[in-house]
C-alpha cells in the first residue's frame, strides 16, 4: 500500500472516531454536571432538560452495568484467589504434619541407633570374654600336652589326665561355637545399624525438602493473600462505584419523573409519557401498562367508590350515597398494611391523609352476593398486602421519594413492575391475567385478559399514529 495512502486512511480514521471519544466525555462532564446540582437545567426547556436527564439517565444506567460486569470478574478472582490459598494452606498443614511425623521418626530411628549401638557393644564385650576364654583353655590344652609321662604318672590316675583333656577340648569348641554366633549377631547389628543411618539420613534429606516445600508454599500463600487484599480493594472500589452510579441514575430518574407533571386523570398524552418512561424503567410494553391503567381506573378517573369505616371487620360504605357496604377491605390481611401506608405516605409528603376518607375499591358482587374483598388503591388498584410486596419499595427506589399507590406516576411505575413480575416479557395476556386473580384464575376471568390485550393493541395502534 502507498505510503500516503495509509497515512491519509490512518488520519481519516482519527477524524471518525475523535469525536466519539469527545462526545463521551463532554456526556460524562454533562451527567456529572447535572447530578451535581439540581438546578442544572435552569437555561433549558422542559422538554430539552428531560432530553438530557433520559441521556445521563441511560448513561448511568450503562455505567452500572459495565461495572456490574467487572464485579463479576473481581468476584471471580477473588473466589479463585480465595481457593488457591486455601489449597495452599491445606498442603502446608499436610507438610507440616509429615514434617512432624518424619522428626518425630527421626527420634525413633535414632533411639533405635543408640540401642543397637548399645546391643553390638555388648556383644563385643561377650566376643572378647569368649575369646579370652578360648585362649586360656588353649593353653591349658597346650600345657597339658607338654607335661612329661613321669609327672603324669607322680600325680595320679591316667583316666583323670584324658578326661580333664577331653574336657577342656570340649569346651574349647562350646566356646568356638558361641564366638561363631555371637560374631554373626554383632554382624548382624551393626549390618541393621548401618541400615537405620541410611533410613535416619533419607528421612532427614526428605524432611529438609519437605520443610523447603512448606516455605515455598507459605510464601506462595502470603503472595496469594497479598492478591486477594488488593483485588478485595477493587471490589469494594467497583462497589461504591456501582453504588454512585445507581445513586446518580435514580436521583435523575426522580427528577424525569417530577417533570412529568400531570394531573389526576392525565390525557391520553401525558398518560402515554409516564407509560413510556415506566417501560423504559421496568421494560414492560407501554401500551400494555397503559391499558391496564384504563381497565382498572380508566387512567386515574375511578379510583375507588367505597370507604373503609370499620378496621376492625373491614366494612365500609359508598362514597357517593354513604350506604353500608360490606368487606371492603380485609381487617387481617389488608387493613394494618393500609394503615402503614396512609402513615409513610403522610410522613414521606407531608400530607394529613385521613384512612377513612381514602377511596378504596368497593367489594365485587357474584349473583348478589359479595365475592372477596375490596380494599384496592388507586390507579392501579394494589390490593395493600400486594404494594406491600416491595412494589412500593422499587417505586421508591426509582423516585427517591416515598411511594403512593393514589399518584398516578408512582400507579403507573408499580403496574410495571408488577408485569414484569408477572411474565410480561413472555406472556401478556398470562400477565394481565395473574394482575387480576393472582393465581387463581378460572376460565370465567379470561374476560379481563382478553379486553386488557384488545386495549393494548388499539393503544399501540394510537401510539403509532401519533408518531410513538
Amino acid at each position: 500500500m502507498n505510503l500516503n495512502l495509509r497515512k491519509l486512511i490512518l488520519l481519516s480514521l482519527f477524524i471518525l472516531v475523535l469525536p466519539v471519544f469527545i462526545m463521551a466525555e463532554d456526556l460524562a462532564a454533562m451527567c456529572q454536571q447535572i447530578s451535581s446540582t439540581e438546578n442544572s437545567c435552569q437555561n433549558l426547556s422542559s422538554a430539552d432538560c428531560r432530553a438530557t436527564l433520559e441521556k445521563c439517565a441511560l448513561y448511568y444506567d450503562a455505567q452500572s452495568a459495565e461495572i456490574s460486569k467487572d464485579l463479576t470478574k473481581t468476584k471471580q478472582q477473588k473466589d479463585t484467589l480465595q481457593l488457591q490459598i486455601s489449597n495452599l494452606r491445606k498442603k502446608v498443614t499436610s507438610l507440616e504434619y509429615q514434617i512432624n511425623q518424619g522428626t518425630l521418626m527421626v527420634k525413633d530411628l535414632s533411639i533405635q541407633i543408640n540401642d543397637t549401638q548399645d546391643s553390638i557393644n555388648s556383644t563385643s564385650f561377650r566376643i572378647e570374654d569368649s575369646q579370652k576364654q578360648i585362649s586360656n583353655i588353649l593353653q591349658e590344652i597346650y600345657a597339658q600336652d607338654k607335661k612329661p609321662s613321669f609327672i603324669i604318672l607322680l600325680e595320679g590316675n591316667l583316666s583323670d589326665f584324658f578326661s580333664n583333656i577331653a574336657y577342656l577340648e570340649s569346651l574349647n569348641s562350646k566356646i568356638s561355637d558361641l564366638l561363631e554366633s555371637t560374631s554373626n549377631l554383632k554382624d548382624y547389628l551393626e549390618n541393621q545399624k548401618g541400615k537405620q543411618e541410611t533410613e535416619k539420613g533419607q528421612l532427614q534429606k526428605t524432611i529438609q525438602v519437605q520443610s523447603l516445600q512448606k516455605k515455598e508454599n507459605e510464601q506462595n500463600k502470603k503472595l496469594q493473600e497479598g492478591y486477594l487484599s488488593l483485588t478485595e480493594e477493587q471490589y469494594q472500589q467497583q462497589l461504591r462505584d456501582k453504588q454512585d452510579a445507581d445513586k446518580k441514575a435514580s436521583s435523575i430518574k426522580s427528577r424525569i419523573f417530577d417533570l412529568l407533571g400531570v394531573s389526576e386523570a392525565p390525557n391520553f398524552e401525558e398518560a402515554y409519557n409516564i407509560a413510556k418512561y415506566a417501560s423504559g424503567v421496568t421494560g414492560v410494553r407501554a401500551a400494555l401498562i397503559l391499558a391496564i391503567l384504563t381497565q382498572e381506573s380508566n387512567l386515574g378517573k375511578n379510583v375507588g367508590q367505597c370507604y373503609l369505616k370499620n378496621i376492625q371487620n373491614g366494612d365500609g360504605v359508598k362514597i357517593k350515597t354513604g350506604v353500608f357496604s360490606p368487606k371492603t377491605m380485609s381487617p387481617t390481611r389488608d387493613v394494618p398494611v393500609f394503615l402503614k401506608i396512609i402513615d409513610a405516605i403522610n410522613k414521606g409528603k407531608g400530607l394529613i391523609r385521613e384512612p377513612m376518607t381514602t377511596p378504596v375499591s368497593c367489594v365485587i358482587y357474584y349473583n348478589g352476593k359479595p365475592y372477596g374483598w375490596g380494599g384496592a388503591m388507586g390507579p392501579s388498584q394494589f390490593i395493600p398486602s400486594t404494594w406491600n410486596l416491595g412494589y412500593g419499595k422499587k417505586v421508591s427506589e426509582i423516585t427517591g421519594k416515598v411511594a403512593d399507590p393514589w399518584d398516578i406516576r408512582d400507579a403507573f411505575l408499580a403496574t410495571g413492575f408488577l408485569l414484569k413480575d408477572n411474565g410480561a416479557k413472555t406472556s401478556e395476556f398470562n400477565a394481565a391475567m395473574k394482575y387480576y386473580c393472582g393465581g387463581s384464575c378460572t376460565k370465567y376471568d379470561k374476560f379481563y385478559g382478553n379486553s386488557v390485550i384488545s386495549i393494548a393493541n388499539q393503544y399501540e395502534a394510537d401510539i403509532k399514529a401519533i408518531g410513538g
